[in-house]
């Protein structure tokens, strides 16, 4: 899934046939999460005369009067009033963009013209819709889309739903409702809510994971997986939930509980307690590709920090895997090895102990009688933690003495076996040498279990070994040499001193160099039922596996109506007996079907190919539309993201490159991550004991006993703090939270769309601060950009008549511009295109450079400032010339294209303006026209004035004479000559005789 879940309530699908008057009696100002605005029909026309696309004017007026007049019939009591008529503008255009296909992307396109893919990442379609986040980054693709159409690029924009997982399975246990029936109704949902916010998707290329024509390909890829040997069983641990009766993914365990009941959850092999059933999981081999994955990153235009994310998530390191013999009560030595894994060979005469983790193989084997008792519920504690809880740096370190001791290699000392959970079993080996002086974990635990602690590292710049805490660094080897192993490395640098060991490791056979990477094989089984069934069977006779062939897919899942947890680890399609039970289509054997699911990331780390061909049955995409449509030019999405969706794509993406399915590397050229809106900002002031108000500075102190949410009525700012302003000195503390139920805080957009309209809101969100930061949700600033737009409507359409409808058409003329005005619209223009040292939106996608990373500056607000602006220039002509209105509009509609749409249509065009030619800006009108003139007086400066260019001398001295800074200096006195320098200077010579100037 590529959205943060919302929990999932069963929706009706609202009404098709309510306008949104009939919604006048919800409270405005205030948005609640409670009522969905469905797309409405159209209302009163705005139209002139003549025809849109073969549809009469008279005849869309005719239907959207009749339609109206029903709704206003139920609501004439309570009219809403708006600043200008969106409720009718919106439905209507967005019906239009519908029945005429307007973004619909050809199956066969000009391939001689370039090409724009921007993607949203798949969202994950609950029951609870959108809240006001999620468009911030549909709106922003939305507008990168409509400017590349009308730039003349192929644009390619789908939408689709990551349908499966782990919410509608649940939701369906819980209420009995197959999660089919309900992950239907959650798309219908999030469609409609999309498609009222005019979002330009090419809706015929709409693709679910869900179905059956679509999961076909990503068994296929599975398929192609498991022929490389990328794809393979082992018996693992897993996140099993006793109190569900399921294993559950690491992203459903928070905090050692399930996400769902809050049940504990302990992480094991399901093959140590399921009796005499041992359950194999299916790892995908991402390791594999881990160097390709970690090189290419280089190459990719993304943040520095997702990529720098992925990097540390691969985790490259090169070291050395050492052995360590295991010793008796006696000392001697038993034939039992544990390897280690270090990055730091040259420390390992400081290695005091040895730690494993709790779920390494070798731990019963070693752990004595006597502390048996305390290592197994050591164990059980710790697998109840998630590896983040484990290797927490600030948590403290814990651990359990085995009662056995191994011999360091490079010394011949016994040091003691630990268990403890701050190592895991995932990383490495398992097991780590701890050196406790060069090691902050490690000192920590030493201190803690009074190890001893041996300095074989010292600074360049530090002689002795005499340290108070640990030193992590590299310098100079000491105290690190034995006659009887016959390694020295004393006085070595730490980088020599660690080839050395290696060497040395590798001559006596106690170790080997070795590449290590943090990147872990993939878990790819999921013991749920609503996934991707795996295509593979195993005969009864032989338990081997055998894939399903090609031909055979896809295999659908079967239909249960019991689809709850067994309760004993095996998977909900177990219980599907005649679908389980099959023969295999080559050898005719009988056998058993596989009956765990792919996870919910399997879906969406290839849905981007299939929508360049969605409907291809034969292939998984055909292989030119892939070769014209690859990579993706522009992918926006959270940072959430920016690791396992991202890395798992690429993993796939790179397998299908050297299959030949694909023809690039990497899938996506540039990732974009969109900042999070939050709720409204709260402001909350503290109150002693007696409920007195206490400064916020002050509670920590005077110790507050309570806290009280207030108003923001009442609340003012004071420099840099919010007070109130009844009592300016009580300092509040303003915060804004992530959008939750829980908080109160969540802003559905369709009571947005219903009080403003859609364009405001995808006006506002562009506008609210740069993209990639998050920001404050403010009801007042929404409805500053919605009289940004009613101002827009009135300047063209005019004031309304005094029945409050518009007249037809438009107030422009067809008279030409002055200069001023044309300055004023292309100043609009470049603005828009290149705001300042960051590159802007319009600058990227106006310029066809290649995406850099100032991209990541991107600032949308700054297009709706000089709109903004524009507007507010134009509002002082007497006359506004149709070639200026025009270019605004087109400027304007990738922002609000509803209004644009029908302004272009009221101006007299015919057809969408979807594909009409963007503005670009011409330079001859983004010079000032004026110059400022330096005016001197007897070669001294005396002050400037503003001149046109081209001014001749003596207007230049006319202007300065009436300039009352400079005639001063004029007043009474004798003008001997003039020096005039055409757009550099004046210099006024004056006689020595005092006579006014002019005068005789």
């Amino acid at each position: 899934m590529l959205h943060t879940h919302l929990y999932i309530q069963l929706l009706q699908p609202p009404p098709t046939n309510r306008h949104a008057l009939s919604f006048s009696a919800f409270s405005r100002r205030k948005f609640t999460t409670t009522t969905a605005a469905a797309a409405v029909p159209i209302g009163k026309s705005c139209f002139g005369k003549g025809v849109l696309n073969g549809v009469s004017r008279r005849s869309i007026k005719s239907s959207a009067t009749t339609e109206l007049s029903e709704v206003e019939d139920q609501d004439c009591k309570e009219p809403m009033k708006r600043a200008y008529p969106f409720h009718e503008i919106e439905p209507r255009w967005q019906r239009f963009w519908e029945e005429n296909r307007t973004f619909r992307t050809p199956d066969d396109v000009d391939t001689s013209k370039p090409k724009f893919y921007v993607l949203d990442m798949f969202p994950y379609p609950s029951g609870a819709g959108l809240h006001v986040g999620h468009p911030l980054g549909y709106t922003a693709t939305d507008i990168l889309a409509r400017v590349k159409r009308m730039q003349g690029f192929n644009v390619l924009h789908p939408m689709g739903w990551d349908a499966f997982g782990l919410p509608a399975e649940q939701y369906a246990i819980e209420t009995g409702t197959h999660p089919k029936v309900t992950t239907m109704r959650n798309i219908a949902r999030f469609r409609s809510q999309l498609k009222s916010l005019g979002f330009s998707y090419d809706w015929e290329r709409e693709i679910s994971t869900t179905e059956p024509e679509y999961y076909k390909w990503t068994q296929w890829i599975f398929l192609q997986l498991l022929k490389r040997g990328l794809a393979y069983q082992a018996e693992v641990p897993v996140n099993w939930c006793p109190a569900l009766g399921t294993v559950l993914a690491n992203e459903e365990v928070v905090d050692g509980v399930s996400e769902r009941g809050g049940h504990p959850v302990i992480r094991k092999v399901l093959s140590l307690f399921i009796a005499e059933q041992p359950m194999r999981q299916w790892i995908l081999k991402i390791t594999a590709y881990a160097d390709r994955l970690l090189e290419d990153l280089d190459d990719l235009d993304w943040p520095e920090s997702v990529k720098e994310m992925q990097r540390n998530w691969i985790g490259r390191s090169e070291g050395a895997e050492l052995e360590f013999c295991v010793l008796n009560s006696d000392v001697h030595e038993r034939d039992i090895k544990i390897t280690v894994y270090t990055t730091r060979p040259d420390t390992i005469f400081g290695a005091t102990y040895l730690v494993l983790a709790p779920e390494h193989f070798l731990l019963s084997s070693i752990v004595t009688t006597v502390q048996s008792k305390y290592v197994e519920e050591y164990k059980e504690i710790a697998l109840r933690k998630s590896d983040l809880e484990r290797t927490e740096l600030q948590k403290e370190k814990t651990g359990v003495f085995t009662g056995s001791y191994a011999k360091n290699p490079a010394n011949g000392e016994a040091i003691p076996i630990w268990v403890a959970d701050y190592v895991l079993g995932s990383y490495g080996t398992g097991a780590i040498m701890a050196v406790p002086a060069h090691d902050t974990r490690d000192h920590e635990f030493a201190l803690k279990y009074d190890i001893p602690i041996c300095w074989v590292v010292t600074p360049n710049d530090i002689n002795g070994d005499d340290f108070e805490k640990a030193y992590p660094g590299e310098g100079l080897i000491i105290n690190s040499s034995s006659s009887t192993t016959s390694l020295d490395i004393n006085g070595l640098s730490s980088k020599v001193a660690a080839s050395k060991v290696i060497e040395w490791a590798e001559k006596t056979a106690h170790g080997k160099k070795k590449v290590n990477y943090k990147l872990r094989d993939w878990l790819f089984a999921r013991q749920r039922y609503w996934g991707e069934p795996i295509p593979v069977s195993f005969l009864d006779d032989s338990g081997e596996g055998v894939p399903l062939p090609e031909t055979e897919l896809p295999l659908t899942l079967p239909e249960l109506d019991d689809f709850t947890p067994t309760g004993t680890g095996e998977p909900p399609l177990s219980k599907a007996v005649s679908w389980v039970k099959t023969t295999d289509p080559l050898s005719g054997k009988p056998a058993r079907r596989e009956t765990s699911t792919m996870p919910q990331w399997a879906g969406s780390c290839w849905y981007y190919l299939r929508f360049m061909d969605p409907k291809n049955s034969e292939s998984l995409v055909d292989k030119k539309k892939e070769m014209y449509w690859s990579p993706v030019d522009v992918y926006v999405g959270g940072a959430e993201h920016a690791v396992l969706h991202l890395l798992y794509s690429r993993f796939w993406h790179k397998v299908l490159y050297d299959i030949g399915v694909v023809s690039t590397k990497e899938p996506f050229k540039c990732v974009i991550n969109q900042g999070i809106i939050l709720g409204e900002v709260q402001y909350m002031a503290f109150k002693d004991q007696d409920g007195n108000y206490i400064s916020a500075e002050a509670a920590a102190t005077l110790g507050a006993q309570a806290q009280e949410r207030i108003p923001e009525e009442k609340v003012t700012k004071s420099g840099e703090f919010f007070v109130l302003k009844e009592y300016p000195n009580i300092r509040l503390v303003a915060r804004a939270h992530k959008m939750s139920k829980s908080r109160g805080n969540v802003i559905n957009p369709d009571d947005v769309v219903l009080e403003y309209g859609a364009d405001s809101l995808r006006l506002y969100e562009m506008f609210m601060g740069p993209f990639r930061e998050s920001k404050a949700w403010n009801t007042r600033g929404i409805e500053g950009v919605h009289r940004f737009l009613a101002r827009t409507w009135r300047l063209i359409v005019g004031a309304p008549l005094p029945n409050g409808e518009y007249r037809d058409g438009t107030v422009v003329v067809d008279g030409e511009p002055t200069r001023d005005q044309l300055r004023s619209l292309h100043r609009c223009i470049n603005k828009g295109m290149n705001p300042g040292p960051k590159l802007s939106f319009h600058h990227f996608i106006s310029s066809n450079m290649v995406v850099t990373e100032e991209i990541d500056g991107t600032r949308f607000n700054t297009g709706i400032s000089a709109m903004m602006e524009f507007i507010n220039a134009a509002y002082k002509w007497d006359k506004h010339p149709r070639s200026i209105i025009e270019s605004f509009v087109l400027l304007l509609s990738p922002y609000a294209p509803h209004m644009s749409e029908e302004l272009w249509f009221r101006l007299g065009h015919e057809s969408s303006l979807a594909r009409e030619t963007f503005p670009e800006a011409d330079l001859a009108y983004l010079k000032d026209s004026t110059i400022v003139l330096p005016v001197q007086i007897n070669g001294k400066m005396r002050g400037t004035i503003e001149v046109e260019e081209g001014c001749t001398e003596e207007n230049a001295f006319n202007l300065a004479s009436s300039d009352e800074r400079i005639s001063k200096f004029l007043d009474g006195k004798t003008i001997k000559k003039r020096i005039y320098v055409p757009g550099k200077i004046l210099n006024v010579i004056l006689d020595n005789k005092t006579v006014k100037v002019g005068s005789q």
